[in-house]
């Protein structure tokens, strides 16, 4: 497959070949024949990625603070490594795709191979979308105009959210593209339009759809054409549809409408609102969130959980159909708003006129590559030398496959291998496109989104796993069966049925494999420092460890118990495993208790070791970001260590020992990884985690979360 996407660093809007991606559960496959490039949105995004590092933090001061803050607790160079990594990813382009359905996962009742079919797809030739974000084209619809559906769903939103009525006087500010839409749809609900614009030919476009217009960049007072508009009466309802950084349209808005008028903001703007303005009418306003109820429910969105029309009347999807039947009945032009059509592959050239010329409205991409192209599942990345099959424990030859190619991978963990010197063979995604970033950018082989090739490729000894957390135990349960070895990323399982299943394989295994852990904190310098000196002392250590996690929302992937397992599970564990390896003596019991918040993520662990030593896990989401996110303490004959986000190490009353402190944070991923490698190329394992610590750890985490439970 192809598709478009955008340099976020350098600007530069390029079409990349990438694997196909999978038909999974609740999800459909569709070969794309026509998409359109919204001009508002996608400018904005275009002109964003030019522009420099100083224009791009003046545009979001949001993110500038949280950057200050960062800086303030992690350290300059580790923040601008986050920056640089946030920015590196690239950005897949594009919302209204049209095509037709090449295959469906399972669980999809409503769609067929070969239906053709609308969706909020991006710029590619083959698309990967939720079943609940697409729609038939009814037959009498051709694709052209079907490319027009979802920006005239978020206009119908905006409506919706309007409630307008029969003979009503409604105002669209900003006759771009979801403009005109949405003075054709307030056209068809009987309503008045006034459009107001800077731009002569979309205003004329507007007059054509049966508009009233006033120019508000040739002399004409916006606030003055609404209320004669209105016959002095205020205009009854206003949909801002425009894209800029003033407040003026929604003050021109509230000063235009009559008393109780509606104001709804479909585009971008300022929001800083004059109280006097809305107080004295009363007016309500309100932003609308794309293209209506269910956009970003994961529930919705994802797991295809629809919501009962008896409840919910207009959903994205129905707002879809609902579009689709106006443009089957005549009732919606869309004609006169496409302004170019370009072939997919000239996409670039599309970009440049999109940057060049402000007026224009819906450029078209045209998909006529070969269908049986789009579906690879490999792409070769690095020119390479082909080698021999290798055994599973053959010394000297580590030769590594990825499973998952996500923020942390991508980020942390592949660049962390690439150091170790490991050939890195091949990077599996479930998107096809995250693995030919990370793959390029680090210099593996090839990029799949088949899986299960990666796991029978017999030139693969080894495997790294960095998956959502649900998939670990499935992957490493297969990778052991085909006789890798395992590095997997926090955590190893979800439960304990899954982590028995992992514990029963191994176990069985003649000659057992590595199987590791991503437990990073272990082999981050100071906690090597800090370990060292514990060794020379004999009597049991008080160990306090408090994580200033931060809050996550209820509805985020890690807090779904069956996804992301938890906090407990899906992140505490690292800090339950940094204590057990400081103590050096086998947990022998554990209690938790949590503040009673709807997640239970604020909690105090605390853990009592076979030696006397004892341990706290304080992991709090109710604190200052202001504050370190990580320190430990240990106290022991009369001296204590405090570490510091793992920058800085200070010892007080400890002999021979006073300060360490590093330029950059260091969490020990490298030397995590290069442990792994290590072990794989000597058939050395001393260094490397035992699995009976694993299994302490896990069993523990299984514990807190039964007590919390």
């Amino acid at each position: 497959m192809q598709q478009l996407i955008q340099d976020l660093t350098k600007g530069d809007t390029s079409v990349v070949k990438a694997p196909a991606p999978n038909a999974t559960r609740g999800y459909l496959l569709i070969n794309s024949t026509v998409s359109l490039i919204s001009a508002g949105t996608e400018r904005m995004l275009v002109d964003f990625s030019k522009a420099g590092y100083l224009a791009k933090a003046r545009r979001q001061p949001d993110k500038v603070k949280m950057v200050l803050e960062k800086v303030q607790t992690d350290g300059l160079m580790t923040t601008i490594d986050a920056v640089r990594s946030k920015l590196d990813r690239p950005l897949p382009l594009g919302y209204c795709n049209v095509g037709v359905i090449r295959d469906v996962g399972d669980g999809v009742t409503d769609f067929t191979p070969g239906d053709r079919v609308v969706s909020n797809g991006p710029h590619a030739d083959l698309v990967k979308v939720s079943q609940n974000l697409c729609a038939h084209i009814p037959d009498n619809v051709d694709d052209e105009t079907a490319a027009f559906t979802v920006p005239a769903g978020i206009g119908l939103q905006g409506i919706r959210l309007a409630r307008p009525t029969l003979g009503e006087a409604f105002v669209v500010i900003g006759v771009g593209l979801i403009g005109l839409l949405t003075v054709q749809l307030l056209r068809a609900h009987g309503c008045k339009v006034l459009a107001i614009d800077f731009d002569e030919a979309k205003l004329a476009l507007a007059k054509e759809f049966g508009a009233e217009t006033c120019q508000s960049g040739n002399g004409e007072d916006p606030v003055a054409a609404g209320i004669a508009f209105s016959r002095g009466n205020g205009v009854d309802g206003v949909i801002i549809a425009a894209a800029t950084r003033s407040s003026d349209p929604v003050t021109q808005a509230a000063r235009m409408s009559r008393k109780r008028g509606r104001i709804v903001l479909t585009g971008v703007t300022g929001l800083e609102l004059s109280r006097a303005d809305f107080y004295e009418k009363e007016l309500s306003f309100q932003v609308s969130c794309s293209y209506g109820p269910g956009r970003y429910d994961p529930n919705y969105e994802d797991k295809g959980q629809d919501y009962p029309i008896g409840f919910v009347r207009w959903t994205e999807q129905r707002n879809f159909q609902a579009v689709l039947d106006m443009m089957a009945e005549g009732k919606l032009n869309v004609k006169p708003l496409i302004s170019h059509c370009f072939a997919f592959e000239d996409a670039s050239k599309a970009y440049q006129i999109l940057s060049k010329e402000k007026s224009v409205l819906g450029i078209l991409l045209d998909y006529k590559s070969d269908v049986a192209d789009r579906g690879t599942k490999l792409v070769v990345l690095q020119s390479n030398q082909d080698l021999d099959p290798v055994p599973g424990f053959n010394i000297g030859k580590p030769v590594l496959g990825f499973i998952g190619a996500g923020n942390y991978a991508s980020g942390i963990l592949v660049p962390a291998f690439r150091l170790t010197g490991a050939r890195l063979k091949s990077i599996a995604s479930a998107t096809g496109m995250s693995s030919v970033h990370v793959g390029k950018k680090n210099g593996i082989e090839e990029a799949a989104t088949d899986t299960n090739a990666l796991l029978c490729d017999p030139k693969i000894n080894a495997l790294v796993i960095t998956t959502r957390h649900d998939s670990h135990a499935k992957w490493v349960c297969e990778g052991l069966k085909h006789g890798k070895h395992i590095f997997v990323e926090k955590p190893l399982a979800l439960s304990r049925k899954a982590f028995t299943e992992i514990g029963t394989i191994y176990e069985k295994m003649d000659r057992k494999p590595i199987l590791m852990v991503g437990f990073n904190r272990r082999f981050a310098p100071h906690v090597q420092k800090i370990k060292s000196l514990l060794q020379k002392k004999t009597q049991p250590k008080s160990m306090i460890m408090t994580v200033n996690a931060g809050a996550i929302p209820v509805d985020h992937w890690i807090q779904d118990r069956t996804i992301g397992g938890g906090r407990i599970i899906g992140e505490v564990c690292h800090f339950i495993d940094l204590l057990r390896f400081l103590a050096d003596a086998k947990i022998n019991k554990i209690r938790a208790v949590a503040m009673d918040t709807r997640c239970k993520d604020s909690v105090m662990i605390q853990i009592h070791f076979a030696d006397g030593s004892i341990g706290t896990v304080n992991y709090l989401a109710n604190g200052s970001k202001m504050f370190f996110k990580e320190r430990l303490e240990v106290f022991c004959e009369g001296g204590i260590l405090q570490l510091n986000n793992f920058r800085s190490l200070r010892g007080y009353g400890w002999p021979g020992f006073r300060k360490k402190r590093l330029w950059r944070q260091d969490k020990g991923q490298k030397q995590c990884s290069k442990v792994f490698v290590d072990a794989i190329m000597t058939d050395n394992y001393d260094h490397l985690i035992p699995f009976s610590e694993l299994e302490e750890v896990t069993e523990a985490c299984f514990d807190v979360m039964e007590q919390l439970s």
